[in-house]
């Protein structure tokens, strides 16, 4: 196989400015909180449903109402984020969400629930097309993953978190004060990220040294792209077939898990937080570790190509026995299965979210992340149909995990296939599309 690597940029010694490291802890933070708000419900879900009298299929179809408002938000999040930039993009975003997060508190059916799902939805739809626009703007390519791997390690804490907060406060002031507390967090940061982001050049605390580090690589200037340009682009399939292939399999972690461990294991509300936070440590460890592994190989000289998919098969290997998960001889021989395979998600995941930096001139990639993030929500949207139909039918997860353990072999196939040289975009073609 031929590969296409770019000219190497003049090497620029690695400063002692930390200023994008602080960014990235916001990032951090805001996935985290993100996910928090998004678990609230999932959470309560056994104890809402006894007491209200949701079925399956309702909660199933909550679940598609949020994916298929997320998907389209995602897209017009992303050409809002290449508008706007991440700074402004990521307040709207997290105002929209904790508008909706709230507005939890004032409804009891599924059905009602889903209107306060759809802002939540939106504005969490924002949050990733802002988040990498931020990593693209203050990362070069060799941190890149790296630097998507923690942040997006805040989606475990986050997960971690909940199951140990949400039960008490619910316990102790009801279930509404849970979706009140956790909405009044997200405005805590958003006071932080307008008072300390701005792009790099323009951030009194960035050094020239670290200035120079941050913009080592190459950047084509901006400039806007139309949609159907962006479509006949093999790029943009292989990051939408990989976000349509591997998002299902994160949505049905984080809106089946606590349903999976009462439903196999007779596990209540109080007793989630064990497993929960088992699952998600070693999602956490995977996410970190999978943007480390292909960073590491990058600066030992492999090129994006290799190191890109070197990680993404390492983790789709180490998935593969969540298939056996249903049929575990005890709940934490399920848990580490699980957590396995979380953890292969979000290395594998570190790695497709670098596509858009790697492969497109900055001010592009939030559109190609919009289009990325609904091709990931339609295919959330059948995995949560599919999930609910196996629930309410056979009442078990056996198909439903192996459905996941064979997503990653299939997305890095299909993304090798459309991208078998990891090329980036020729900005000579993309001029003459546009013209």
């Amino acid at each position: 196989m031929t590969e296409t690597v770019p000219p190497a940029p003049a090497p620029v010694e690695k400063p002692r400015g930390r200023v994008r490291w602080i960014v990235c802890a916001l990032l951090f933070a805001a996935v985290a909180l993100s996910y928090i708000d998004r678990l609230v419900l999932p959470t309560l879900k056994p104890e809402l449903q006894a007491r209200y009298g949701w079925s399956e299929q309702g909660y199933a179809d909550l679940a598609i109402a949020f994916q298929a408002a997320y998907g389209i938000a995602y897209v017009l999040f992303g050409r809002f984020v290449d508008r706007v930039g991440a700074r402004i993009g990521y307040a709207v975003a997290v105002t929209l969400w904790t508008i909706g997060h709230v507005a939890h508190a004032l409804f009891t059916s599924a059905g009602g629930m889903i209107w306060a799902r759809l802002p939540l939805a939106a504005g969490e739809a924002g949050a990733f097309p802002a988040a990498l626009a931020a990593t693209s703007e203050w990362f070069p390519q060799r941190e890149r993953a790296l630097a998507i791997g923690i942040f997006n390690a805040g989606s475990n804490v986050g997960a971690i978190l909940t199951p140990l907060v949400v039960p008490a406060i619910a316990i102790a002031f009801g279930w509404r004060m849970a979706f009140i507390a956790t909405g009044a967090l997200t405005l805590l940061w958003l006071v932080a990220w307008l008072g300390f982001y701005r792009s790099p050049r323009r951030h009194p605390r960035v050094s020239a040294a670290e200035l120079a580090w941050i913009e080592a690589d190459p950047t084509p200037p901006a400039r806007p792209v139309r949609w159907r340009t962006l479509l006949r682009l093999r790029q943009t399939w292989a990051y939408m077939a990989g976000r349509f292939l591997i998002d299902p399999i994160w949505w049905t972690f984080l809106f089946w898990l606590p349903d999976f461990f009462n439903r196999q294991y007779g596990v209540k509300m109080l007793d989630f937080g064990p497993p929960l936070v088992a699952v998600y440590v070693l999602a956490d460890i995977g996410s970190i570790a999978g943007g480390w592994y292909s960073s590491r190989l990058l600066g030992r000289g492999w090129s994006a190509n290799r190191a890109r998919k070197t990680a993404m098969a390492t983790c789709a290997l180490f998935a593969l026995p969540i298939i056996v998960a249903a049929q575990a001889p005890s709940m934490w021989w399920a848990v580490l299965a699980i957590g396995l395979a979380c953890a292969c998600h979000q290395g594998f995941s570190a790695n497709v979210f670098a596509i858009p930096g790697d492969l497109f001139p900055r001010g592009m990639g939030g559109s190609v992340i919009g289009l990325g993030g609904l091709a990931g929500a339609v295919g959330g949207m059948a995995m949560a149909k599919f999930a609910g139909t196996i629930l309410a039918g056979i009442g078990g997860y056996g198909p439903i995990f192996a459905v996941a353990g064979c997503a990653y072999f299939l997305a890095l196939g299909v993304i090798h296939l459309l991208v078998p040289d990891y090329a980036p975009v020729d900005p000579a073609r993309l001029a003459a599309d546009q013209s």
